[in-house]
């Protein structure tokens, strides 16, 4: 199909970076001046911790092979830490 002799079609491209910028400021914007993102993540990892402690040694076992499977999320570098 030749878009470029067709006159019913016109070939026009979008440029959405001014407009994505806009969306992430109005996002910041949004969370307002009290947002802090190192609690939001020490808050987090603490959360993820309680949702996995407990488990009783079955338990273990399947979270051990769901992390070595990377359906789960395990303690590697670059995972988000209170430390």
């Amino acid at each position: 199909m030749n878009h470029g002799t067709d006159p019913d079609h016109v070939i026009f491209t979008i440029d959405l970076t001014l407009e994505e910028a806009r969306r992430r400021a109005e996002v910041v914007a949004a969370l307002g001046p009290d947002w802090d993102p190192v609690a939001v993540l020490r808050e987090e990892e603490a959360a993820y911790a309680l949702l996995y402690s407990g488990l009783d040694e079955e338990q273990q076992r399947i979270h051990a092979m769901l992390v070595a499977e990377g359906v789960l999320p395990g303690q590697e570098p670059g995972r988000a830490s209170s430390h």
